[in-house]
């Protein structure tokens, strides 16, 4: 690389690890406090960048919060190898093991970021909005594997309402991988939980006849 090149570059450069610094900066504050007390000030002297420096490259905090369920999406997406169909040496159970394992990864590696967000939906309008199209991105390539595989003749779904039904499964997943009291139990046990998910998954799309 070129003197030149080189001295173009170092502008983005600093403002990718300006960008990354507001980004952990959300990250290490949830830790710590709600989302509700987060505010522009907080996380740009935490990350150490000015406030015009934090509205440069997020229009708001939800703006930061949408950008890491995007990594979040790009985590859970490389997991899943692009929630790649069940190929033909993939049992039913074993892609039911493979999404939920792969789900229960992402949120163990994001907590208490995806805990903190959960717990955020039913009182902050923008946060639940910000989830449901996370959720949605979720439900919309899983949905296409199970009609294709009904298509094929291989999946008995529980209903013909198959969108419905993955998006009530999803959502039962995000809750409990939230450890959300209500799901998991006082005792929990995250890893128990996510046993029960994959058979609820393999009973609800294939009725666990097949691949068990």
């Amino acid at each position: 690389m070129t003197a030149e090149q080189e001295a173009a570059e170092a502008p983005r450069r600093r403002g990718d690890k300006q960008r990354h610094a507001i980004v952990q900066a959300v990250r290490e504050l949830l830790e710590e406090k709600p989302f509700a007390e987060l505010s522009v000030s907080t996380i740009s002297d935490r990350a150490g960048v000015a406030r015009s420096g934090f509205y440069f490259y997020f229009d708001s905090k939800y703006a930061v919060l949408a950008h890491i369920l995007g990594e979040v999406t790009h985590e859970l997406e490389d997991l899943t190898h692009d929630f790649a169909p069940r190929g033909d040496d993939e049992t039913p159970a074993q892609f039911a093991k493979r999404m939920v394992g792969s789900a229960a990864a992402v949120y163990a590696h994001n907590d208490p970021l995806m805990r903190a967000c959960n717990a955020a939906r039913s009182s902050d309008a923008e946060i639940r909005d910000i989830f449901d199209g996370y959720n949605d991105l979720i439900i919309d390539q899983i949905v296409p594997i199970v009609e294709a595989e009904i298509a094929k003749g291989t999946a008995d779904p529980i209903t013909t309402d198959v969108r419905r039904l993955v998006r009530t499964l999803a959502a039962t997943t995000a809750f409990t991988l939230s450890g959300e009291s209500a799901f998991v139990g006082p005792d929990r046990d995250i890893d128990a939980a996510v046993r029960v998910l994959e058979k609820l998954w393999l009973r609800a799309l294939w009725g666990g006849q097949v691949g068990t």
